[in-house]
């Protein structure tokens, strides 16, 4: 037999080459990463303050590994937990997620919901999700059960933020925080809760699930010291030495996962733990959750 021709076997390398990829994608969807980040933004002489960022879990039933994975967080002993939304997206996912952080709830703890609370995923064309931000319509999405997990989270003393301001006591000292609902749907309210953080506060922190510019910008300028937000999964799918394709928002590509400043306040943007489970993949973004050790700005 002749040697094959250079086209078929070009043709054949590169399917080769895409399934190799794929997989690869498919097994870092369950490469679960803490990250450990270092935030200058306490007063001068406070010992450090440990938040453990969350974001994005998706959870549907059956997944057991990742539920195991964020169970074992709690052996880090942070002082705080602070959910970015997101939590599910499955109709009976509520239990899996409440069960999945029982072991947390005994950390002051507070939360806002994303989109995938509200609505149940479907089926979305990869190219439309590179044109901007993806639509969601509401019409068409059955409704999810956001209700149940508000009330199992509260129940276990964790603050719901959805466009709601509080005062948390962490390690004993006062943190005024605020938040709102998810911008990518537009349930943002930020007229709520706006107004100037209180100056004598030990730490003032913003909470959004998207990291629409509007609601940065309204949080800068009131003086946040922090603000966490996810929904973007870091891109997802990256390009080594290039990065985020796409944030899923207004955000610059260059700020869609870790941490950067925003007017003047501190911007901790989330990868998140989980994917739409009708796009399993993720490539160069592993999933991950986040220990923030905030440090005296000096």
């Amino acid at each position: 037999m002749g040697a094959m021709r250079p086209p078929v076997a070009a043709a054949l390398g590169v399917v080769a080459a895409g399934a190799a990829g794929l997989a690869y994608a498919r097994w870092e969807t369950q490469a679960f990463t803490l990250r450990r980040v270092t935030v200058p933004v306490l007063p001068d002489g406070q010992p450090p303050m440990r938040i453990l960022h969350l974001s994005d879990l998706h959870l549907v039933p059956g997944q057991r590994r990742k539920q195991d994975w964020v169970r074992s967080l709690r052996d880090l002993r942070p002082d705080a937990v602070v959910v970015t939304g997101d939590f599910m997206s499955h109709m009976d996912a509520v239990p899996h997620v409440l069960d999945t952080l029982d072991p947390l709830f005994d950390v002051p703890g507070a939360f806002v919901l994303g989109s995938n609370d509200y609505y149940a995923p479907k089926p979305l064309n990869p190219a439309r999700y590179l044109q901007g931000p993806s639509q969601v319509e509401p019409l068409r999405r059955p409704m999810l059960p956001w209700g149940d997990l508000v009330d199992g989270l509260t129940t276990n003393g964790w603050l719901d933020l959805g466009n709601a301001r509080a005062t948390m006591k962490i390690d004993g000292r006062e943190v005024d925080v605020r938040g709102v609902d998810d911008p990518h749907i537009s349930r943002d309210h930020y007229d709520e809760v706006a107004g100037p953080f209180d100056a004598d506060a030990d730490l003032t922190l913003g909470v959004t699930h998207a990291p629409y510019l509007r609601v940065l910008d309204a949080m800068a300028a009131d003086g946040a010291d922090l603000v966490l937000a996810g929904h973007t999964h870091g891109g997802q799918l990256c390009v080594p030495g290039v990065g985020a394709l796409v944030t899923n928002c207004d955000l610059p590509r260059k700020q869609a996962k870790g941490l950067s400043s925003h007017g003047g306040s501190a911007l901790h943007v989330s990868a998140g733990l989980g994917t739409s489970p009708y796009a399993p993949v993720r490539f160069a973004c592993r999933p991950e959750a986040t220990l923030l050790t905030l440090v005296a700005r000096a």
